[in-house]
């Protein structure tokens, strides 16, 4: 039985840059097997949502995995907190937080405290269960995930997820005050609750040991907890119930483990899998080819965090650098016998703009009696004239069930 793999190079892709003579870090990396997997493929473009949207990590996995966002997403923490184990129920409601550092005056200097890669579990450990004066019925859960995220769930009763996020998004400023969203008492209550939440955490972490070890060395403490990205958690059909298939998904972050446990995908966890430019991607690989070799699995979903990372904080060389060490990978996946392999990005990262644009991104397949076009290199720019022209994200498992031989017949 011929198997599929989807392998997700997160924000991999980007815009013509100058100090590359206007190429993007895809196209002036060397990348052979990625050209190989091209010249063996059949390519083209993908807009994850639709043209122009400016996807997130969750929202253009939720549209690649075959669901419609805009009836599944309620918001980015429920996914977190399901991928790092907190076991989420009806009611609950959830964010994802950043370990930030903020001064003496209430700004915020450093809304990822140095990209925090270690201590953040005593750190965590001094937030779960605070009990906040006047909601000490509501339970306050937080956990960390990989570097500086982690997830805050709160619950009880009287909650709403409709209220704002106290990430001002730049450093410079204080956190945002959080409001309801609508004229409900819950949201009225649930704002109250994180605003508490927000300076108690500032209160507890300021002169946390690990904190003061930090700025003994210079630096940024993890002393103040900006929660965002609130959702409830939603209700998603199972994937393998949908597709019929036994699947697993191979991620870094605790947000696209969260996706696929919420679909009900089996989760392998790779040891030294950190979710940036320093992860393991010798353990990732091992897990990748032992998985799809074994018989457990016929469809496996991958995502590597580094290049995303590299782009958001704008570091050029370190994004070039780290696609060409995915690049192995993907020779080591292409030596696979009997599967389809999908290699895409979920979405652009742009040096140049630092956050995710509505750019596509390129797409190749490679796999059983797959048209093979006349493409030769694996870029955004070499892929727009391949034979898959210009597809989107809610197409992938359509077009890879079709190729599986496990679609139905639509019609007569």
């Amino acid at each position: 039985m011929v198997k599929g793999i989807v392998m997700i190079i997160d924000g991999m892709a980007d815009r013509p840059i100058k100090d590359l003579e206007y190429r993007t870090p895809l196209e002036a990396a060397d990348t052979p097997n990625m050209d190989k997997l091209a010249e063996m493929g059949i390519n083209g473009i993908m807009d994850p949502i639709k043209p122009g949207i400016r996807a997130g990590s969750d929202t253009s996995h939720i549209s690649i995995l075959g669901y419609d966002p805009y009836e599944v997403y309620t918001g980015r923490g429920p996914f977190e907190a399901a991928g790092i184990g907190v076991e989420v129920i009806a009611g609950d409601i959830a964010f994802r937080c950043n370990f930030s550092t903020q001064d003496e005056n209430g700004i915020i200097t450093d809304r990822r405290a140095g990209r925090i890669r270690e201590g953040t579990e005593e750190i965590a450990g001094s937030i779960d269960s605070m009990k906040l004066e006047g909601f000490e019925d509501i339970k306050v859960i937080f956990k960390e995930s990989t570097g500086h995220r982690a997830v805050l769930v709160l619950r009880g009763m009287g909650l709403s997820d409709k209220v704002s996020d106290s990430d001002p998004k730049h450093d410079g400023k204080p956190p945002k005050e959080v409001i309801p969203l609508d004229d409900s008492p819950e949201a009225a209550k649930t704002a109250q609750i994180l605003n508490k939440f927000v300076q108690k955490s500032y209160k507890v972490l300021r002169d946390h040991p690990v904190n003061q070890k930090r700025i003994e060395k210079g630096e940024n403490p993890a002393n103040v907890i900006l929660p965002r990205g609130v959702g409830a958690v939603p209700n998603v059909p199972s994937f393998n119930g949908k597709f019929g298939l036994k699947s697993a998904c191979i991620a870094e972050t605790g947000l696209i483990k969260g996706i696929g446990k919420i679909a009900g995908m089996d989760l392998i966890d790779v040891e030294g899998a950190t979710g940036g430019i320093d992860t393991d991607l010798k353990s990732i690989t091992e897990s990748i080819v032992s998985a799809a070799k074994g018989d457990n699995y016929d469809f496996i979903l991958i995502n590597i965090d580094g290049a995303d990372e590299a782009g958001h904080d704008g570091e050029m060389e370190e994004k070039l650098k780290f696609i060409e060490k995915v690049d192995a990978v993907v020779g080591e996946i292409m030596k696979i016998d009997d599967i389809y392999f999908i290699l895409t990005a979920d979405h652009s990262t742009p040096i140049s703009v630092m956050d995710h644009t509505g750019d596509p991104v390129p797409i190749v397949i490679k796999g059983p009696e797959i048209r093979v076009d006349n493409v030769k290199s694996f870029n955004e720019r070499a892929a727009h004239s391949g034979g898959l022209c210009r597809i989107r994200g809610s197409d992938v498992m359509n077009i890879l069930m079709d190729l599986m031989n496990r679609s139905k017949k639509f019609g007569a």
